[in-house]
């Protein structure tokens, strides 16, 4: 999600409270603190986004990807993995933002550099958004798309993907271009047929709270079919946030909710899915204890 949504998505109620913890630790491979724990209008301070890390931790996920939407965001999120070892950073200029303009050659160039950096383990948020990007911005979009991929490619990390009602089009710049080797559909919106297409090329599908809701059940069948090794888990906090909470502030530590309905879904006892989880995770952004 973009920064410009952060705002609505922080008023809407009191902190719902933490679940029961996990039996094995699992890992939020997508999520915001900056903007969940900060907000649009200020930079949160170290010790309310430890807490936030710390309440994760408390329920079982102990590792976690912040990602990054712009390039400040995107330096916030670096800063943050280096000094935290519960954390590890994605960082890119997220397609809406490239549709307004922001992809310019020197905001690609500082996500470059930064993407060299030793806990920096992807490039993402990017990709395709023809819902809040109108036409005049897919040109621009798709261009900084192609560019991000490239970033990926050559520093050998992984590609996170933001797909929003331009499922061919994503595949079709993918498939142009050739996908980095750990390419990761964030917040996965797609039906089973395009599961079996992204999963058929060895694509990654972390699937976000929107698999808890009553009416995900194209997303339920896309979840039941992918294998283990090729599913992962996250909030998109704080947005997304999974059934019975909606309309209250996601964050890391709701995750366990999420990990408990794709249990459900995939028929795969929880500690074990909890493993596969992680090791997924592990083997797409590498250790975090690296």
């Amino acid at each position: 999600m973009s920064r410009s949504a952060s705002s609505r998505a922080n008023r809407r109620g009191e902190p719902p409270p933490s679940p029961e913890p996990l039996p094995s630790p699992a890992v939020d491979s997508h999520t915001h603190f900056d903007i969940a724990v900060g907000g649009e209008d200020r930079e949160p301070t170290d010790a309310e986004v430890d807490e936030a890390i710390a309440a994760a931790v408390a329920v079982g996920v102990p590792r976690l990807v912040q990602v990054g939407v712009d390039v400040g965001s995107s330096r916030w999120s670096a800063a943050l993995a280096a000094r935290h070892p519960n954390v590890l950073a994605a960082v890119a200029l997220h397609p809406n933002e490239a549709g307004a303009g922001a992809a310019t050659e020197t905001a690609l160039a500082e996500i470059d550099r930064l993407a060299a950096l030793p806990r920096v383990r992807a490039v993402g948020e990017t990709g395709l958004d023809r819902y809040r990007t109108g036409p005049e911005g897919w040109a621009a979009q798709e261009a900084s798309f192609r560019a991000h991929i490239d970033i990926a490619k050559r520093h050998g990390i992984a590609l996170v993907i933001h797909d929003r009602d331009a499922h061919d089009e994503v595949l079709r710049v993918l498939d142009d271009e050739g996908a980095p080797e750990h390419t990761v559909f964030h917040c996965f919106s797609g039906d089973a047929g395009f599961a079996r297409a992204c999963l058929e090329r060895g694509h990654v599908l972390s699937f976000a709270g929107t698999v808890t809701f009553s009416s995900a059940g194209a997303l339920r069948e896309a979840a039941a079919l992918t294998p283990l090794d090729q599913l992962l888990v996250e909030t998109d906090a704080p947005f997304l946030t999974p059934a019975p909470l909606r309309g209250r502030p996601n964050s890391a530590r709701l995750v366990p909710h999420t990990v408990r309905a794709l249990a459900e879904v995939t028929g795969v006892p929880l500690g074990q899915l909890c493993g596969a989880l992680t090791a997924t995770a592990e083997r797409v952004f590498g250790r975090w204890d690296d």
